[in-house]
């Protein structure tokens, strides 16, 4: 062994417990997922592409995956659209409210998830804070039903992931450069051109890092999803999970969860592919 591999192989050394905790807590689970999905009946009976037909000949099946992934669109396009305005007073801010903001964004990530999703069902139920007061003022004439549906459930998920999102906004506008915005304005060019032509443009890496974030941690948020979103919405946490534990159908759950997962890295994959394109092409003279 050369001076240059043994030297080499020192370096590595440390990475050792991090692969065999890798190994150990993603690679063996997944393969066994992957052994588990083959199996033809629920007895482990013999191995076959059974799940995966199964699945793709479900049209139920298929809405749940393609509803499930919207959901996570949905509520990464709408911290989206509430982190820049957030992100751009942070950065006018001074000092204390810099300090001020960050702490709020930082608030609910301190406070468990399960917390957070009870709280969204006293806001949001048939006696909850919302029509309480919509009835106390008048505004409503009885209760209306607010928890239980698609646009409650995207609500709670998008207050309880908008840190993901604001946060590495905030940090792509400060490291904007403010003379970039100054010699628009000198040129004329309006606040709205400014964001769209200037800002927009050069924070994108941080937006397109926020989306992602979102994006998985909302189509996977099986606490939210099944406690605001009740029994009436079927999505594919739970879906894996009846097939699991309520129906036992072990091989069929372990193909959800394959499909459910490559899926949604799939869309993480090209998105962030397409990302760097763009970026790349921004960056371009």
């Amino acid at each position: 062994m050369t001076p240059a591999s043994t030297s080499a192989s020192r370096q590595l050394l440390p990475a050792v417990p991090l692969a065999v905790v890798f190994l150990a807590a993603f690679v063996l689970p997944l393969a066994a997922l992957v052994a588990i999905s083959l199996f033809r009946t629920p007895q482990f009976a013999e191995l076959s592409l059974l799940q995966y037909l199964r699945f793709l000949s479900d049209p139920f099946s298929i809405k749940v995956l393609s509803d499930t992934l919207w959901l996570g669109a949905e509520v990464a396009l709408a911290t989206l659209v509430l982190s820049y305005p957030l992100a751009l007073v942070y950065v006018a801010s001074g000092p204390f409210m810099r300090t001020l903001i960050t702490f709020l964004i930082m608030l609910p990530l301190l406070t468990s998830t399960v917390v957070r999703t009870f709280a969204w069902i006293v806001i949001l139920g048939r006696d909850g804070i919302v029509n309480s007061a919509m009835l106390s003022l008048g505004l409503w004439q009885s209760p209306a039903r607010l928890l239980y549906t698609w646009e409650g459930m995207v609500l709670a998920l998008t207050q309880i992931q908008l840190p993901l999102m604001a946060l590495p906004v905030i940090n792509s506008l400060l490291r904007l450069d403010g003379n970039l915005t100054r010699a628009a304005e000198g040129l004329g060019a309006s606040r709205v051109r400014i964001f769209l032509t200037v800002v927009l443009p050069l924070t994108l890496p941080g937006a397109i890092a926020g989306w992602l974030l979102v994006f998985a941690a909302a189509a996977t948020a099986f606490i939210t999803q099944t406690l605001v979103g009740g029994g009436r919405i079927i999505l594919m946490p739970s879906y894996i999970y009846q097939q699991a534990v309520g129906v036992q159908d072990w091989p069929f759950a372990a193909a959800l969860s394959l499909i459910f997962t490559l899926a949604v890295t799939g869309i993480v994959f090209a998105i962030g592919a397409l990302s760097r394109r763009f970026v790349r092409g921004v960056d371009a003279p």
